[in-house]
C-alpha cells in the first residue's frame, strides 16, 4: 500500500478550551509520529511526502471566503496585537446574523467556527494545507497509477470541518477534498464511509445535497458525545442527496459485536451505491481506551474492520482522522491497513 506521509504537520500544534480550561490539545504532533513509525516497522509499503496542489482544490470543496480566513488569520491576529493561540471569542448562533462575514478577526474566528477546539498559530495554514495534499497526492497516485489501495497520514485531521467553518481539530476537509478532486477527475459515483468515533459532521455538510458522494458516518450518539448537533439517524440529506447520507449513532460503551453489525450493514448500503472510488475517514479512536471517546474496539478489532472493507473491493483511499490513545494509535491503524491488504 501506498502511503503518504505529512511532512509539514509539525508545524501545527496548540491549545484548546476543553472542560473549562484552556489546555494542551489532545490532537497533538505524536500522533502522526507514532503512526507513521509503526507503518515503518512493520514495513506496511513505500511511504512517500506530500506533494504540493493549487488552492483551487481546497476551495472546490470549501469556499474562496473560507480559505482566504484561513490563510490572513494568523496575520491579523498578530497585527491585533495577539501571540497566543487564535480562538474564538463569540459564535453567531439562532437569531444571531450568520450571513455577513465580520471586519474584526474576533468576529471572524467565531464566524467561521464551531467551538474552541480549533486553534490557529502561526504555522496552522501551512500545516493544513500540506495535510490536504496529503490527501490529494495519494489519491492522484490511486488514480493514475490504478492501485487499489493508498493510505494518506494526514494531520491535522479535517471531517469535522464544513464548507465554511473549522473545529474539533479541523480546517480543511481532506476527505471531501479528495472525494471532490475525483469527481472533478471524472469520477461519477464516490463513496465515504467515516469510521471515526465522532460524527463527520463536516464532510455530511459539504455533500448534504449531492447524490454523487455517497457519505455513511458510524460513530457515538450524537445525545451523548460531540458534535451533539449533527449525526442523527433522520439526516438523510437534502433536494438530490436525498437518500445519499447515512448515519449510524451508537450508544456508549459499544464492543465490537454491536460495531460490527453497523459496518456490515453500512457496507452493504455503498455496495449497493456502486461506487468507483472508496474513501475512508480513518479514526481508530474507537479504541477502549481513547481518552475522549467511549466506545470499546480491541486492537485485533482493527484487523477484522480492514478485512470488511477490503471485500467491497473497490480501489480505497484512507484518509487519517482521530485517535488520540498515543501509546496504541500506530498499532490499531497499521491493524486495519494490514487487516485490508490480507497480512
Amino acid at each position: 500500500m501506498l502511503i503518504v506521509f505529512n511532512a509539514q504537520h509539525h508545524l501545527h500544534h496548540g491549545s484548546e478550551l476543553k472542560d473549562g480550561a484552556i489546555a494542551p490539545s489532545f490532537e497533538k504532533p505524536e500522533r502522526a509520529d507514532l503512526i507513521l513509525n509503526e507503518l515503518k516497522k512493520r514495513q506496511c509499503g513505500e511511504i512517500i511526502a506530500q506533494q504540493r496542489f493549487d488552492r483551487h482544490f481546497y476551495v472546490a470543496a470549501h469556499s474562496e471566503r473560507y480559505v482566504s480566513f484561513l490563510e490572513n488569520a494568523w496575520q491579523e491576529w498578530e497585527l491585533a496585537g495577539n501571540q497566543c493561540d487564535a480562538l474564538p471569542l463569540v459564535w453567531p448562533v439562532r437569531d444571531l446574523a450568520i450571513n455577513h462575514e465580520p471586519e474584526y478577526i474576533d468576529g471572524k474566528l467565531g464566524f467561521y467556527s464551531m467551538d474552541a477546539g480549533a486553534p490557529i498559530t502561526a504555522g496552522t495554514c501551512q500545516a493544513v494545507k500540506a495535510s490536504a495534499d496529503c490527501a490529494l497526492t495519494a489519491l492522484h497516485h490511486l488514480i493514475s497509477s490504478h492501485q487499489s489501495s493508498a493510505f494518506a497520514l494526514c494531520r491535522p485531521p479535517g471531517h469535522h470541518a464544513a464548507k465554511e467553518y473549522m473545529g474539533g481539530y479541523c480546517y480543511l476537509n481532506n476527505v471531501a477534498i479528495a472525494a471532490q478532486a475525483a469527481i472533478e477527475q471524472g469520477k461519477k459515483r464516490v463513496a465515504i464511509l467515516d469510521v471515526d468515533f465522532h460524527h463527520g459532521n463536516g464532510t455530511q455538510n459539504i455533500f448534504y445535497d449531492r447524490n454523487d458522494v455517497y457519505f455513511v458516518s458510524i460513530h457515538g450518539n450524537p445525545k451523548q458525545c460531540y458534535p451533539y448537533f449533527s449525526g442523527f439517524e433522520h439526516e438523510k440529506g437534502v433536494g438530490q442527496g436525498i437518500g445519499y447520507n447515512r448515519n449510524y449513532p451508537l450508544v456508549e460503551g459499544t464492543k465490537w459485536e454491536g460495531y460490527k453489525t453497523a459496518l456490515l450493514s453500512a457496507l452493504d448500503q455503498i455496495d449497493q451505491f456502486q461506487p468507483e472510488l472508496l474513501l475512508i475517514s480513518l479514526g481508530v479512536d474507537t479504541f477502549k481506551s481513547d481518552p475522549i471517546s467511549h466506545f470499546k474496539l480491541e486492537s485485533d478489532d482493527y484487523f477484522t474492520m480492514g478485512e470488511m472493507i477490503a471485500n467491497l473491493n473497490i480501489p480505497t483511499l484512507f484518509v487519517m482522522e482521530g485517535g488520540y490513545m498515543v501509546e496504541e494509535i500506530g498499532i490499531n491503524v497499521a491493524n486495519v491497513l494490514q487487516g485490508f491488504e490480507g497480512v
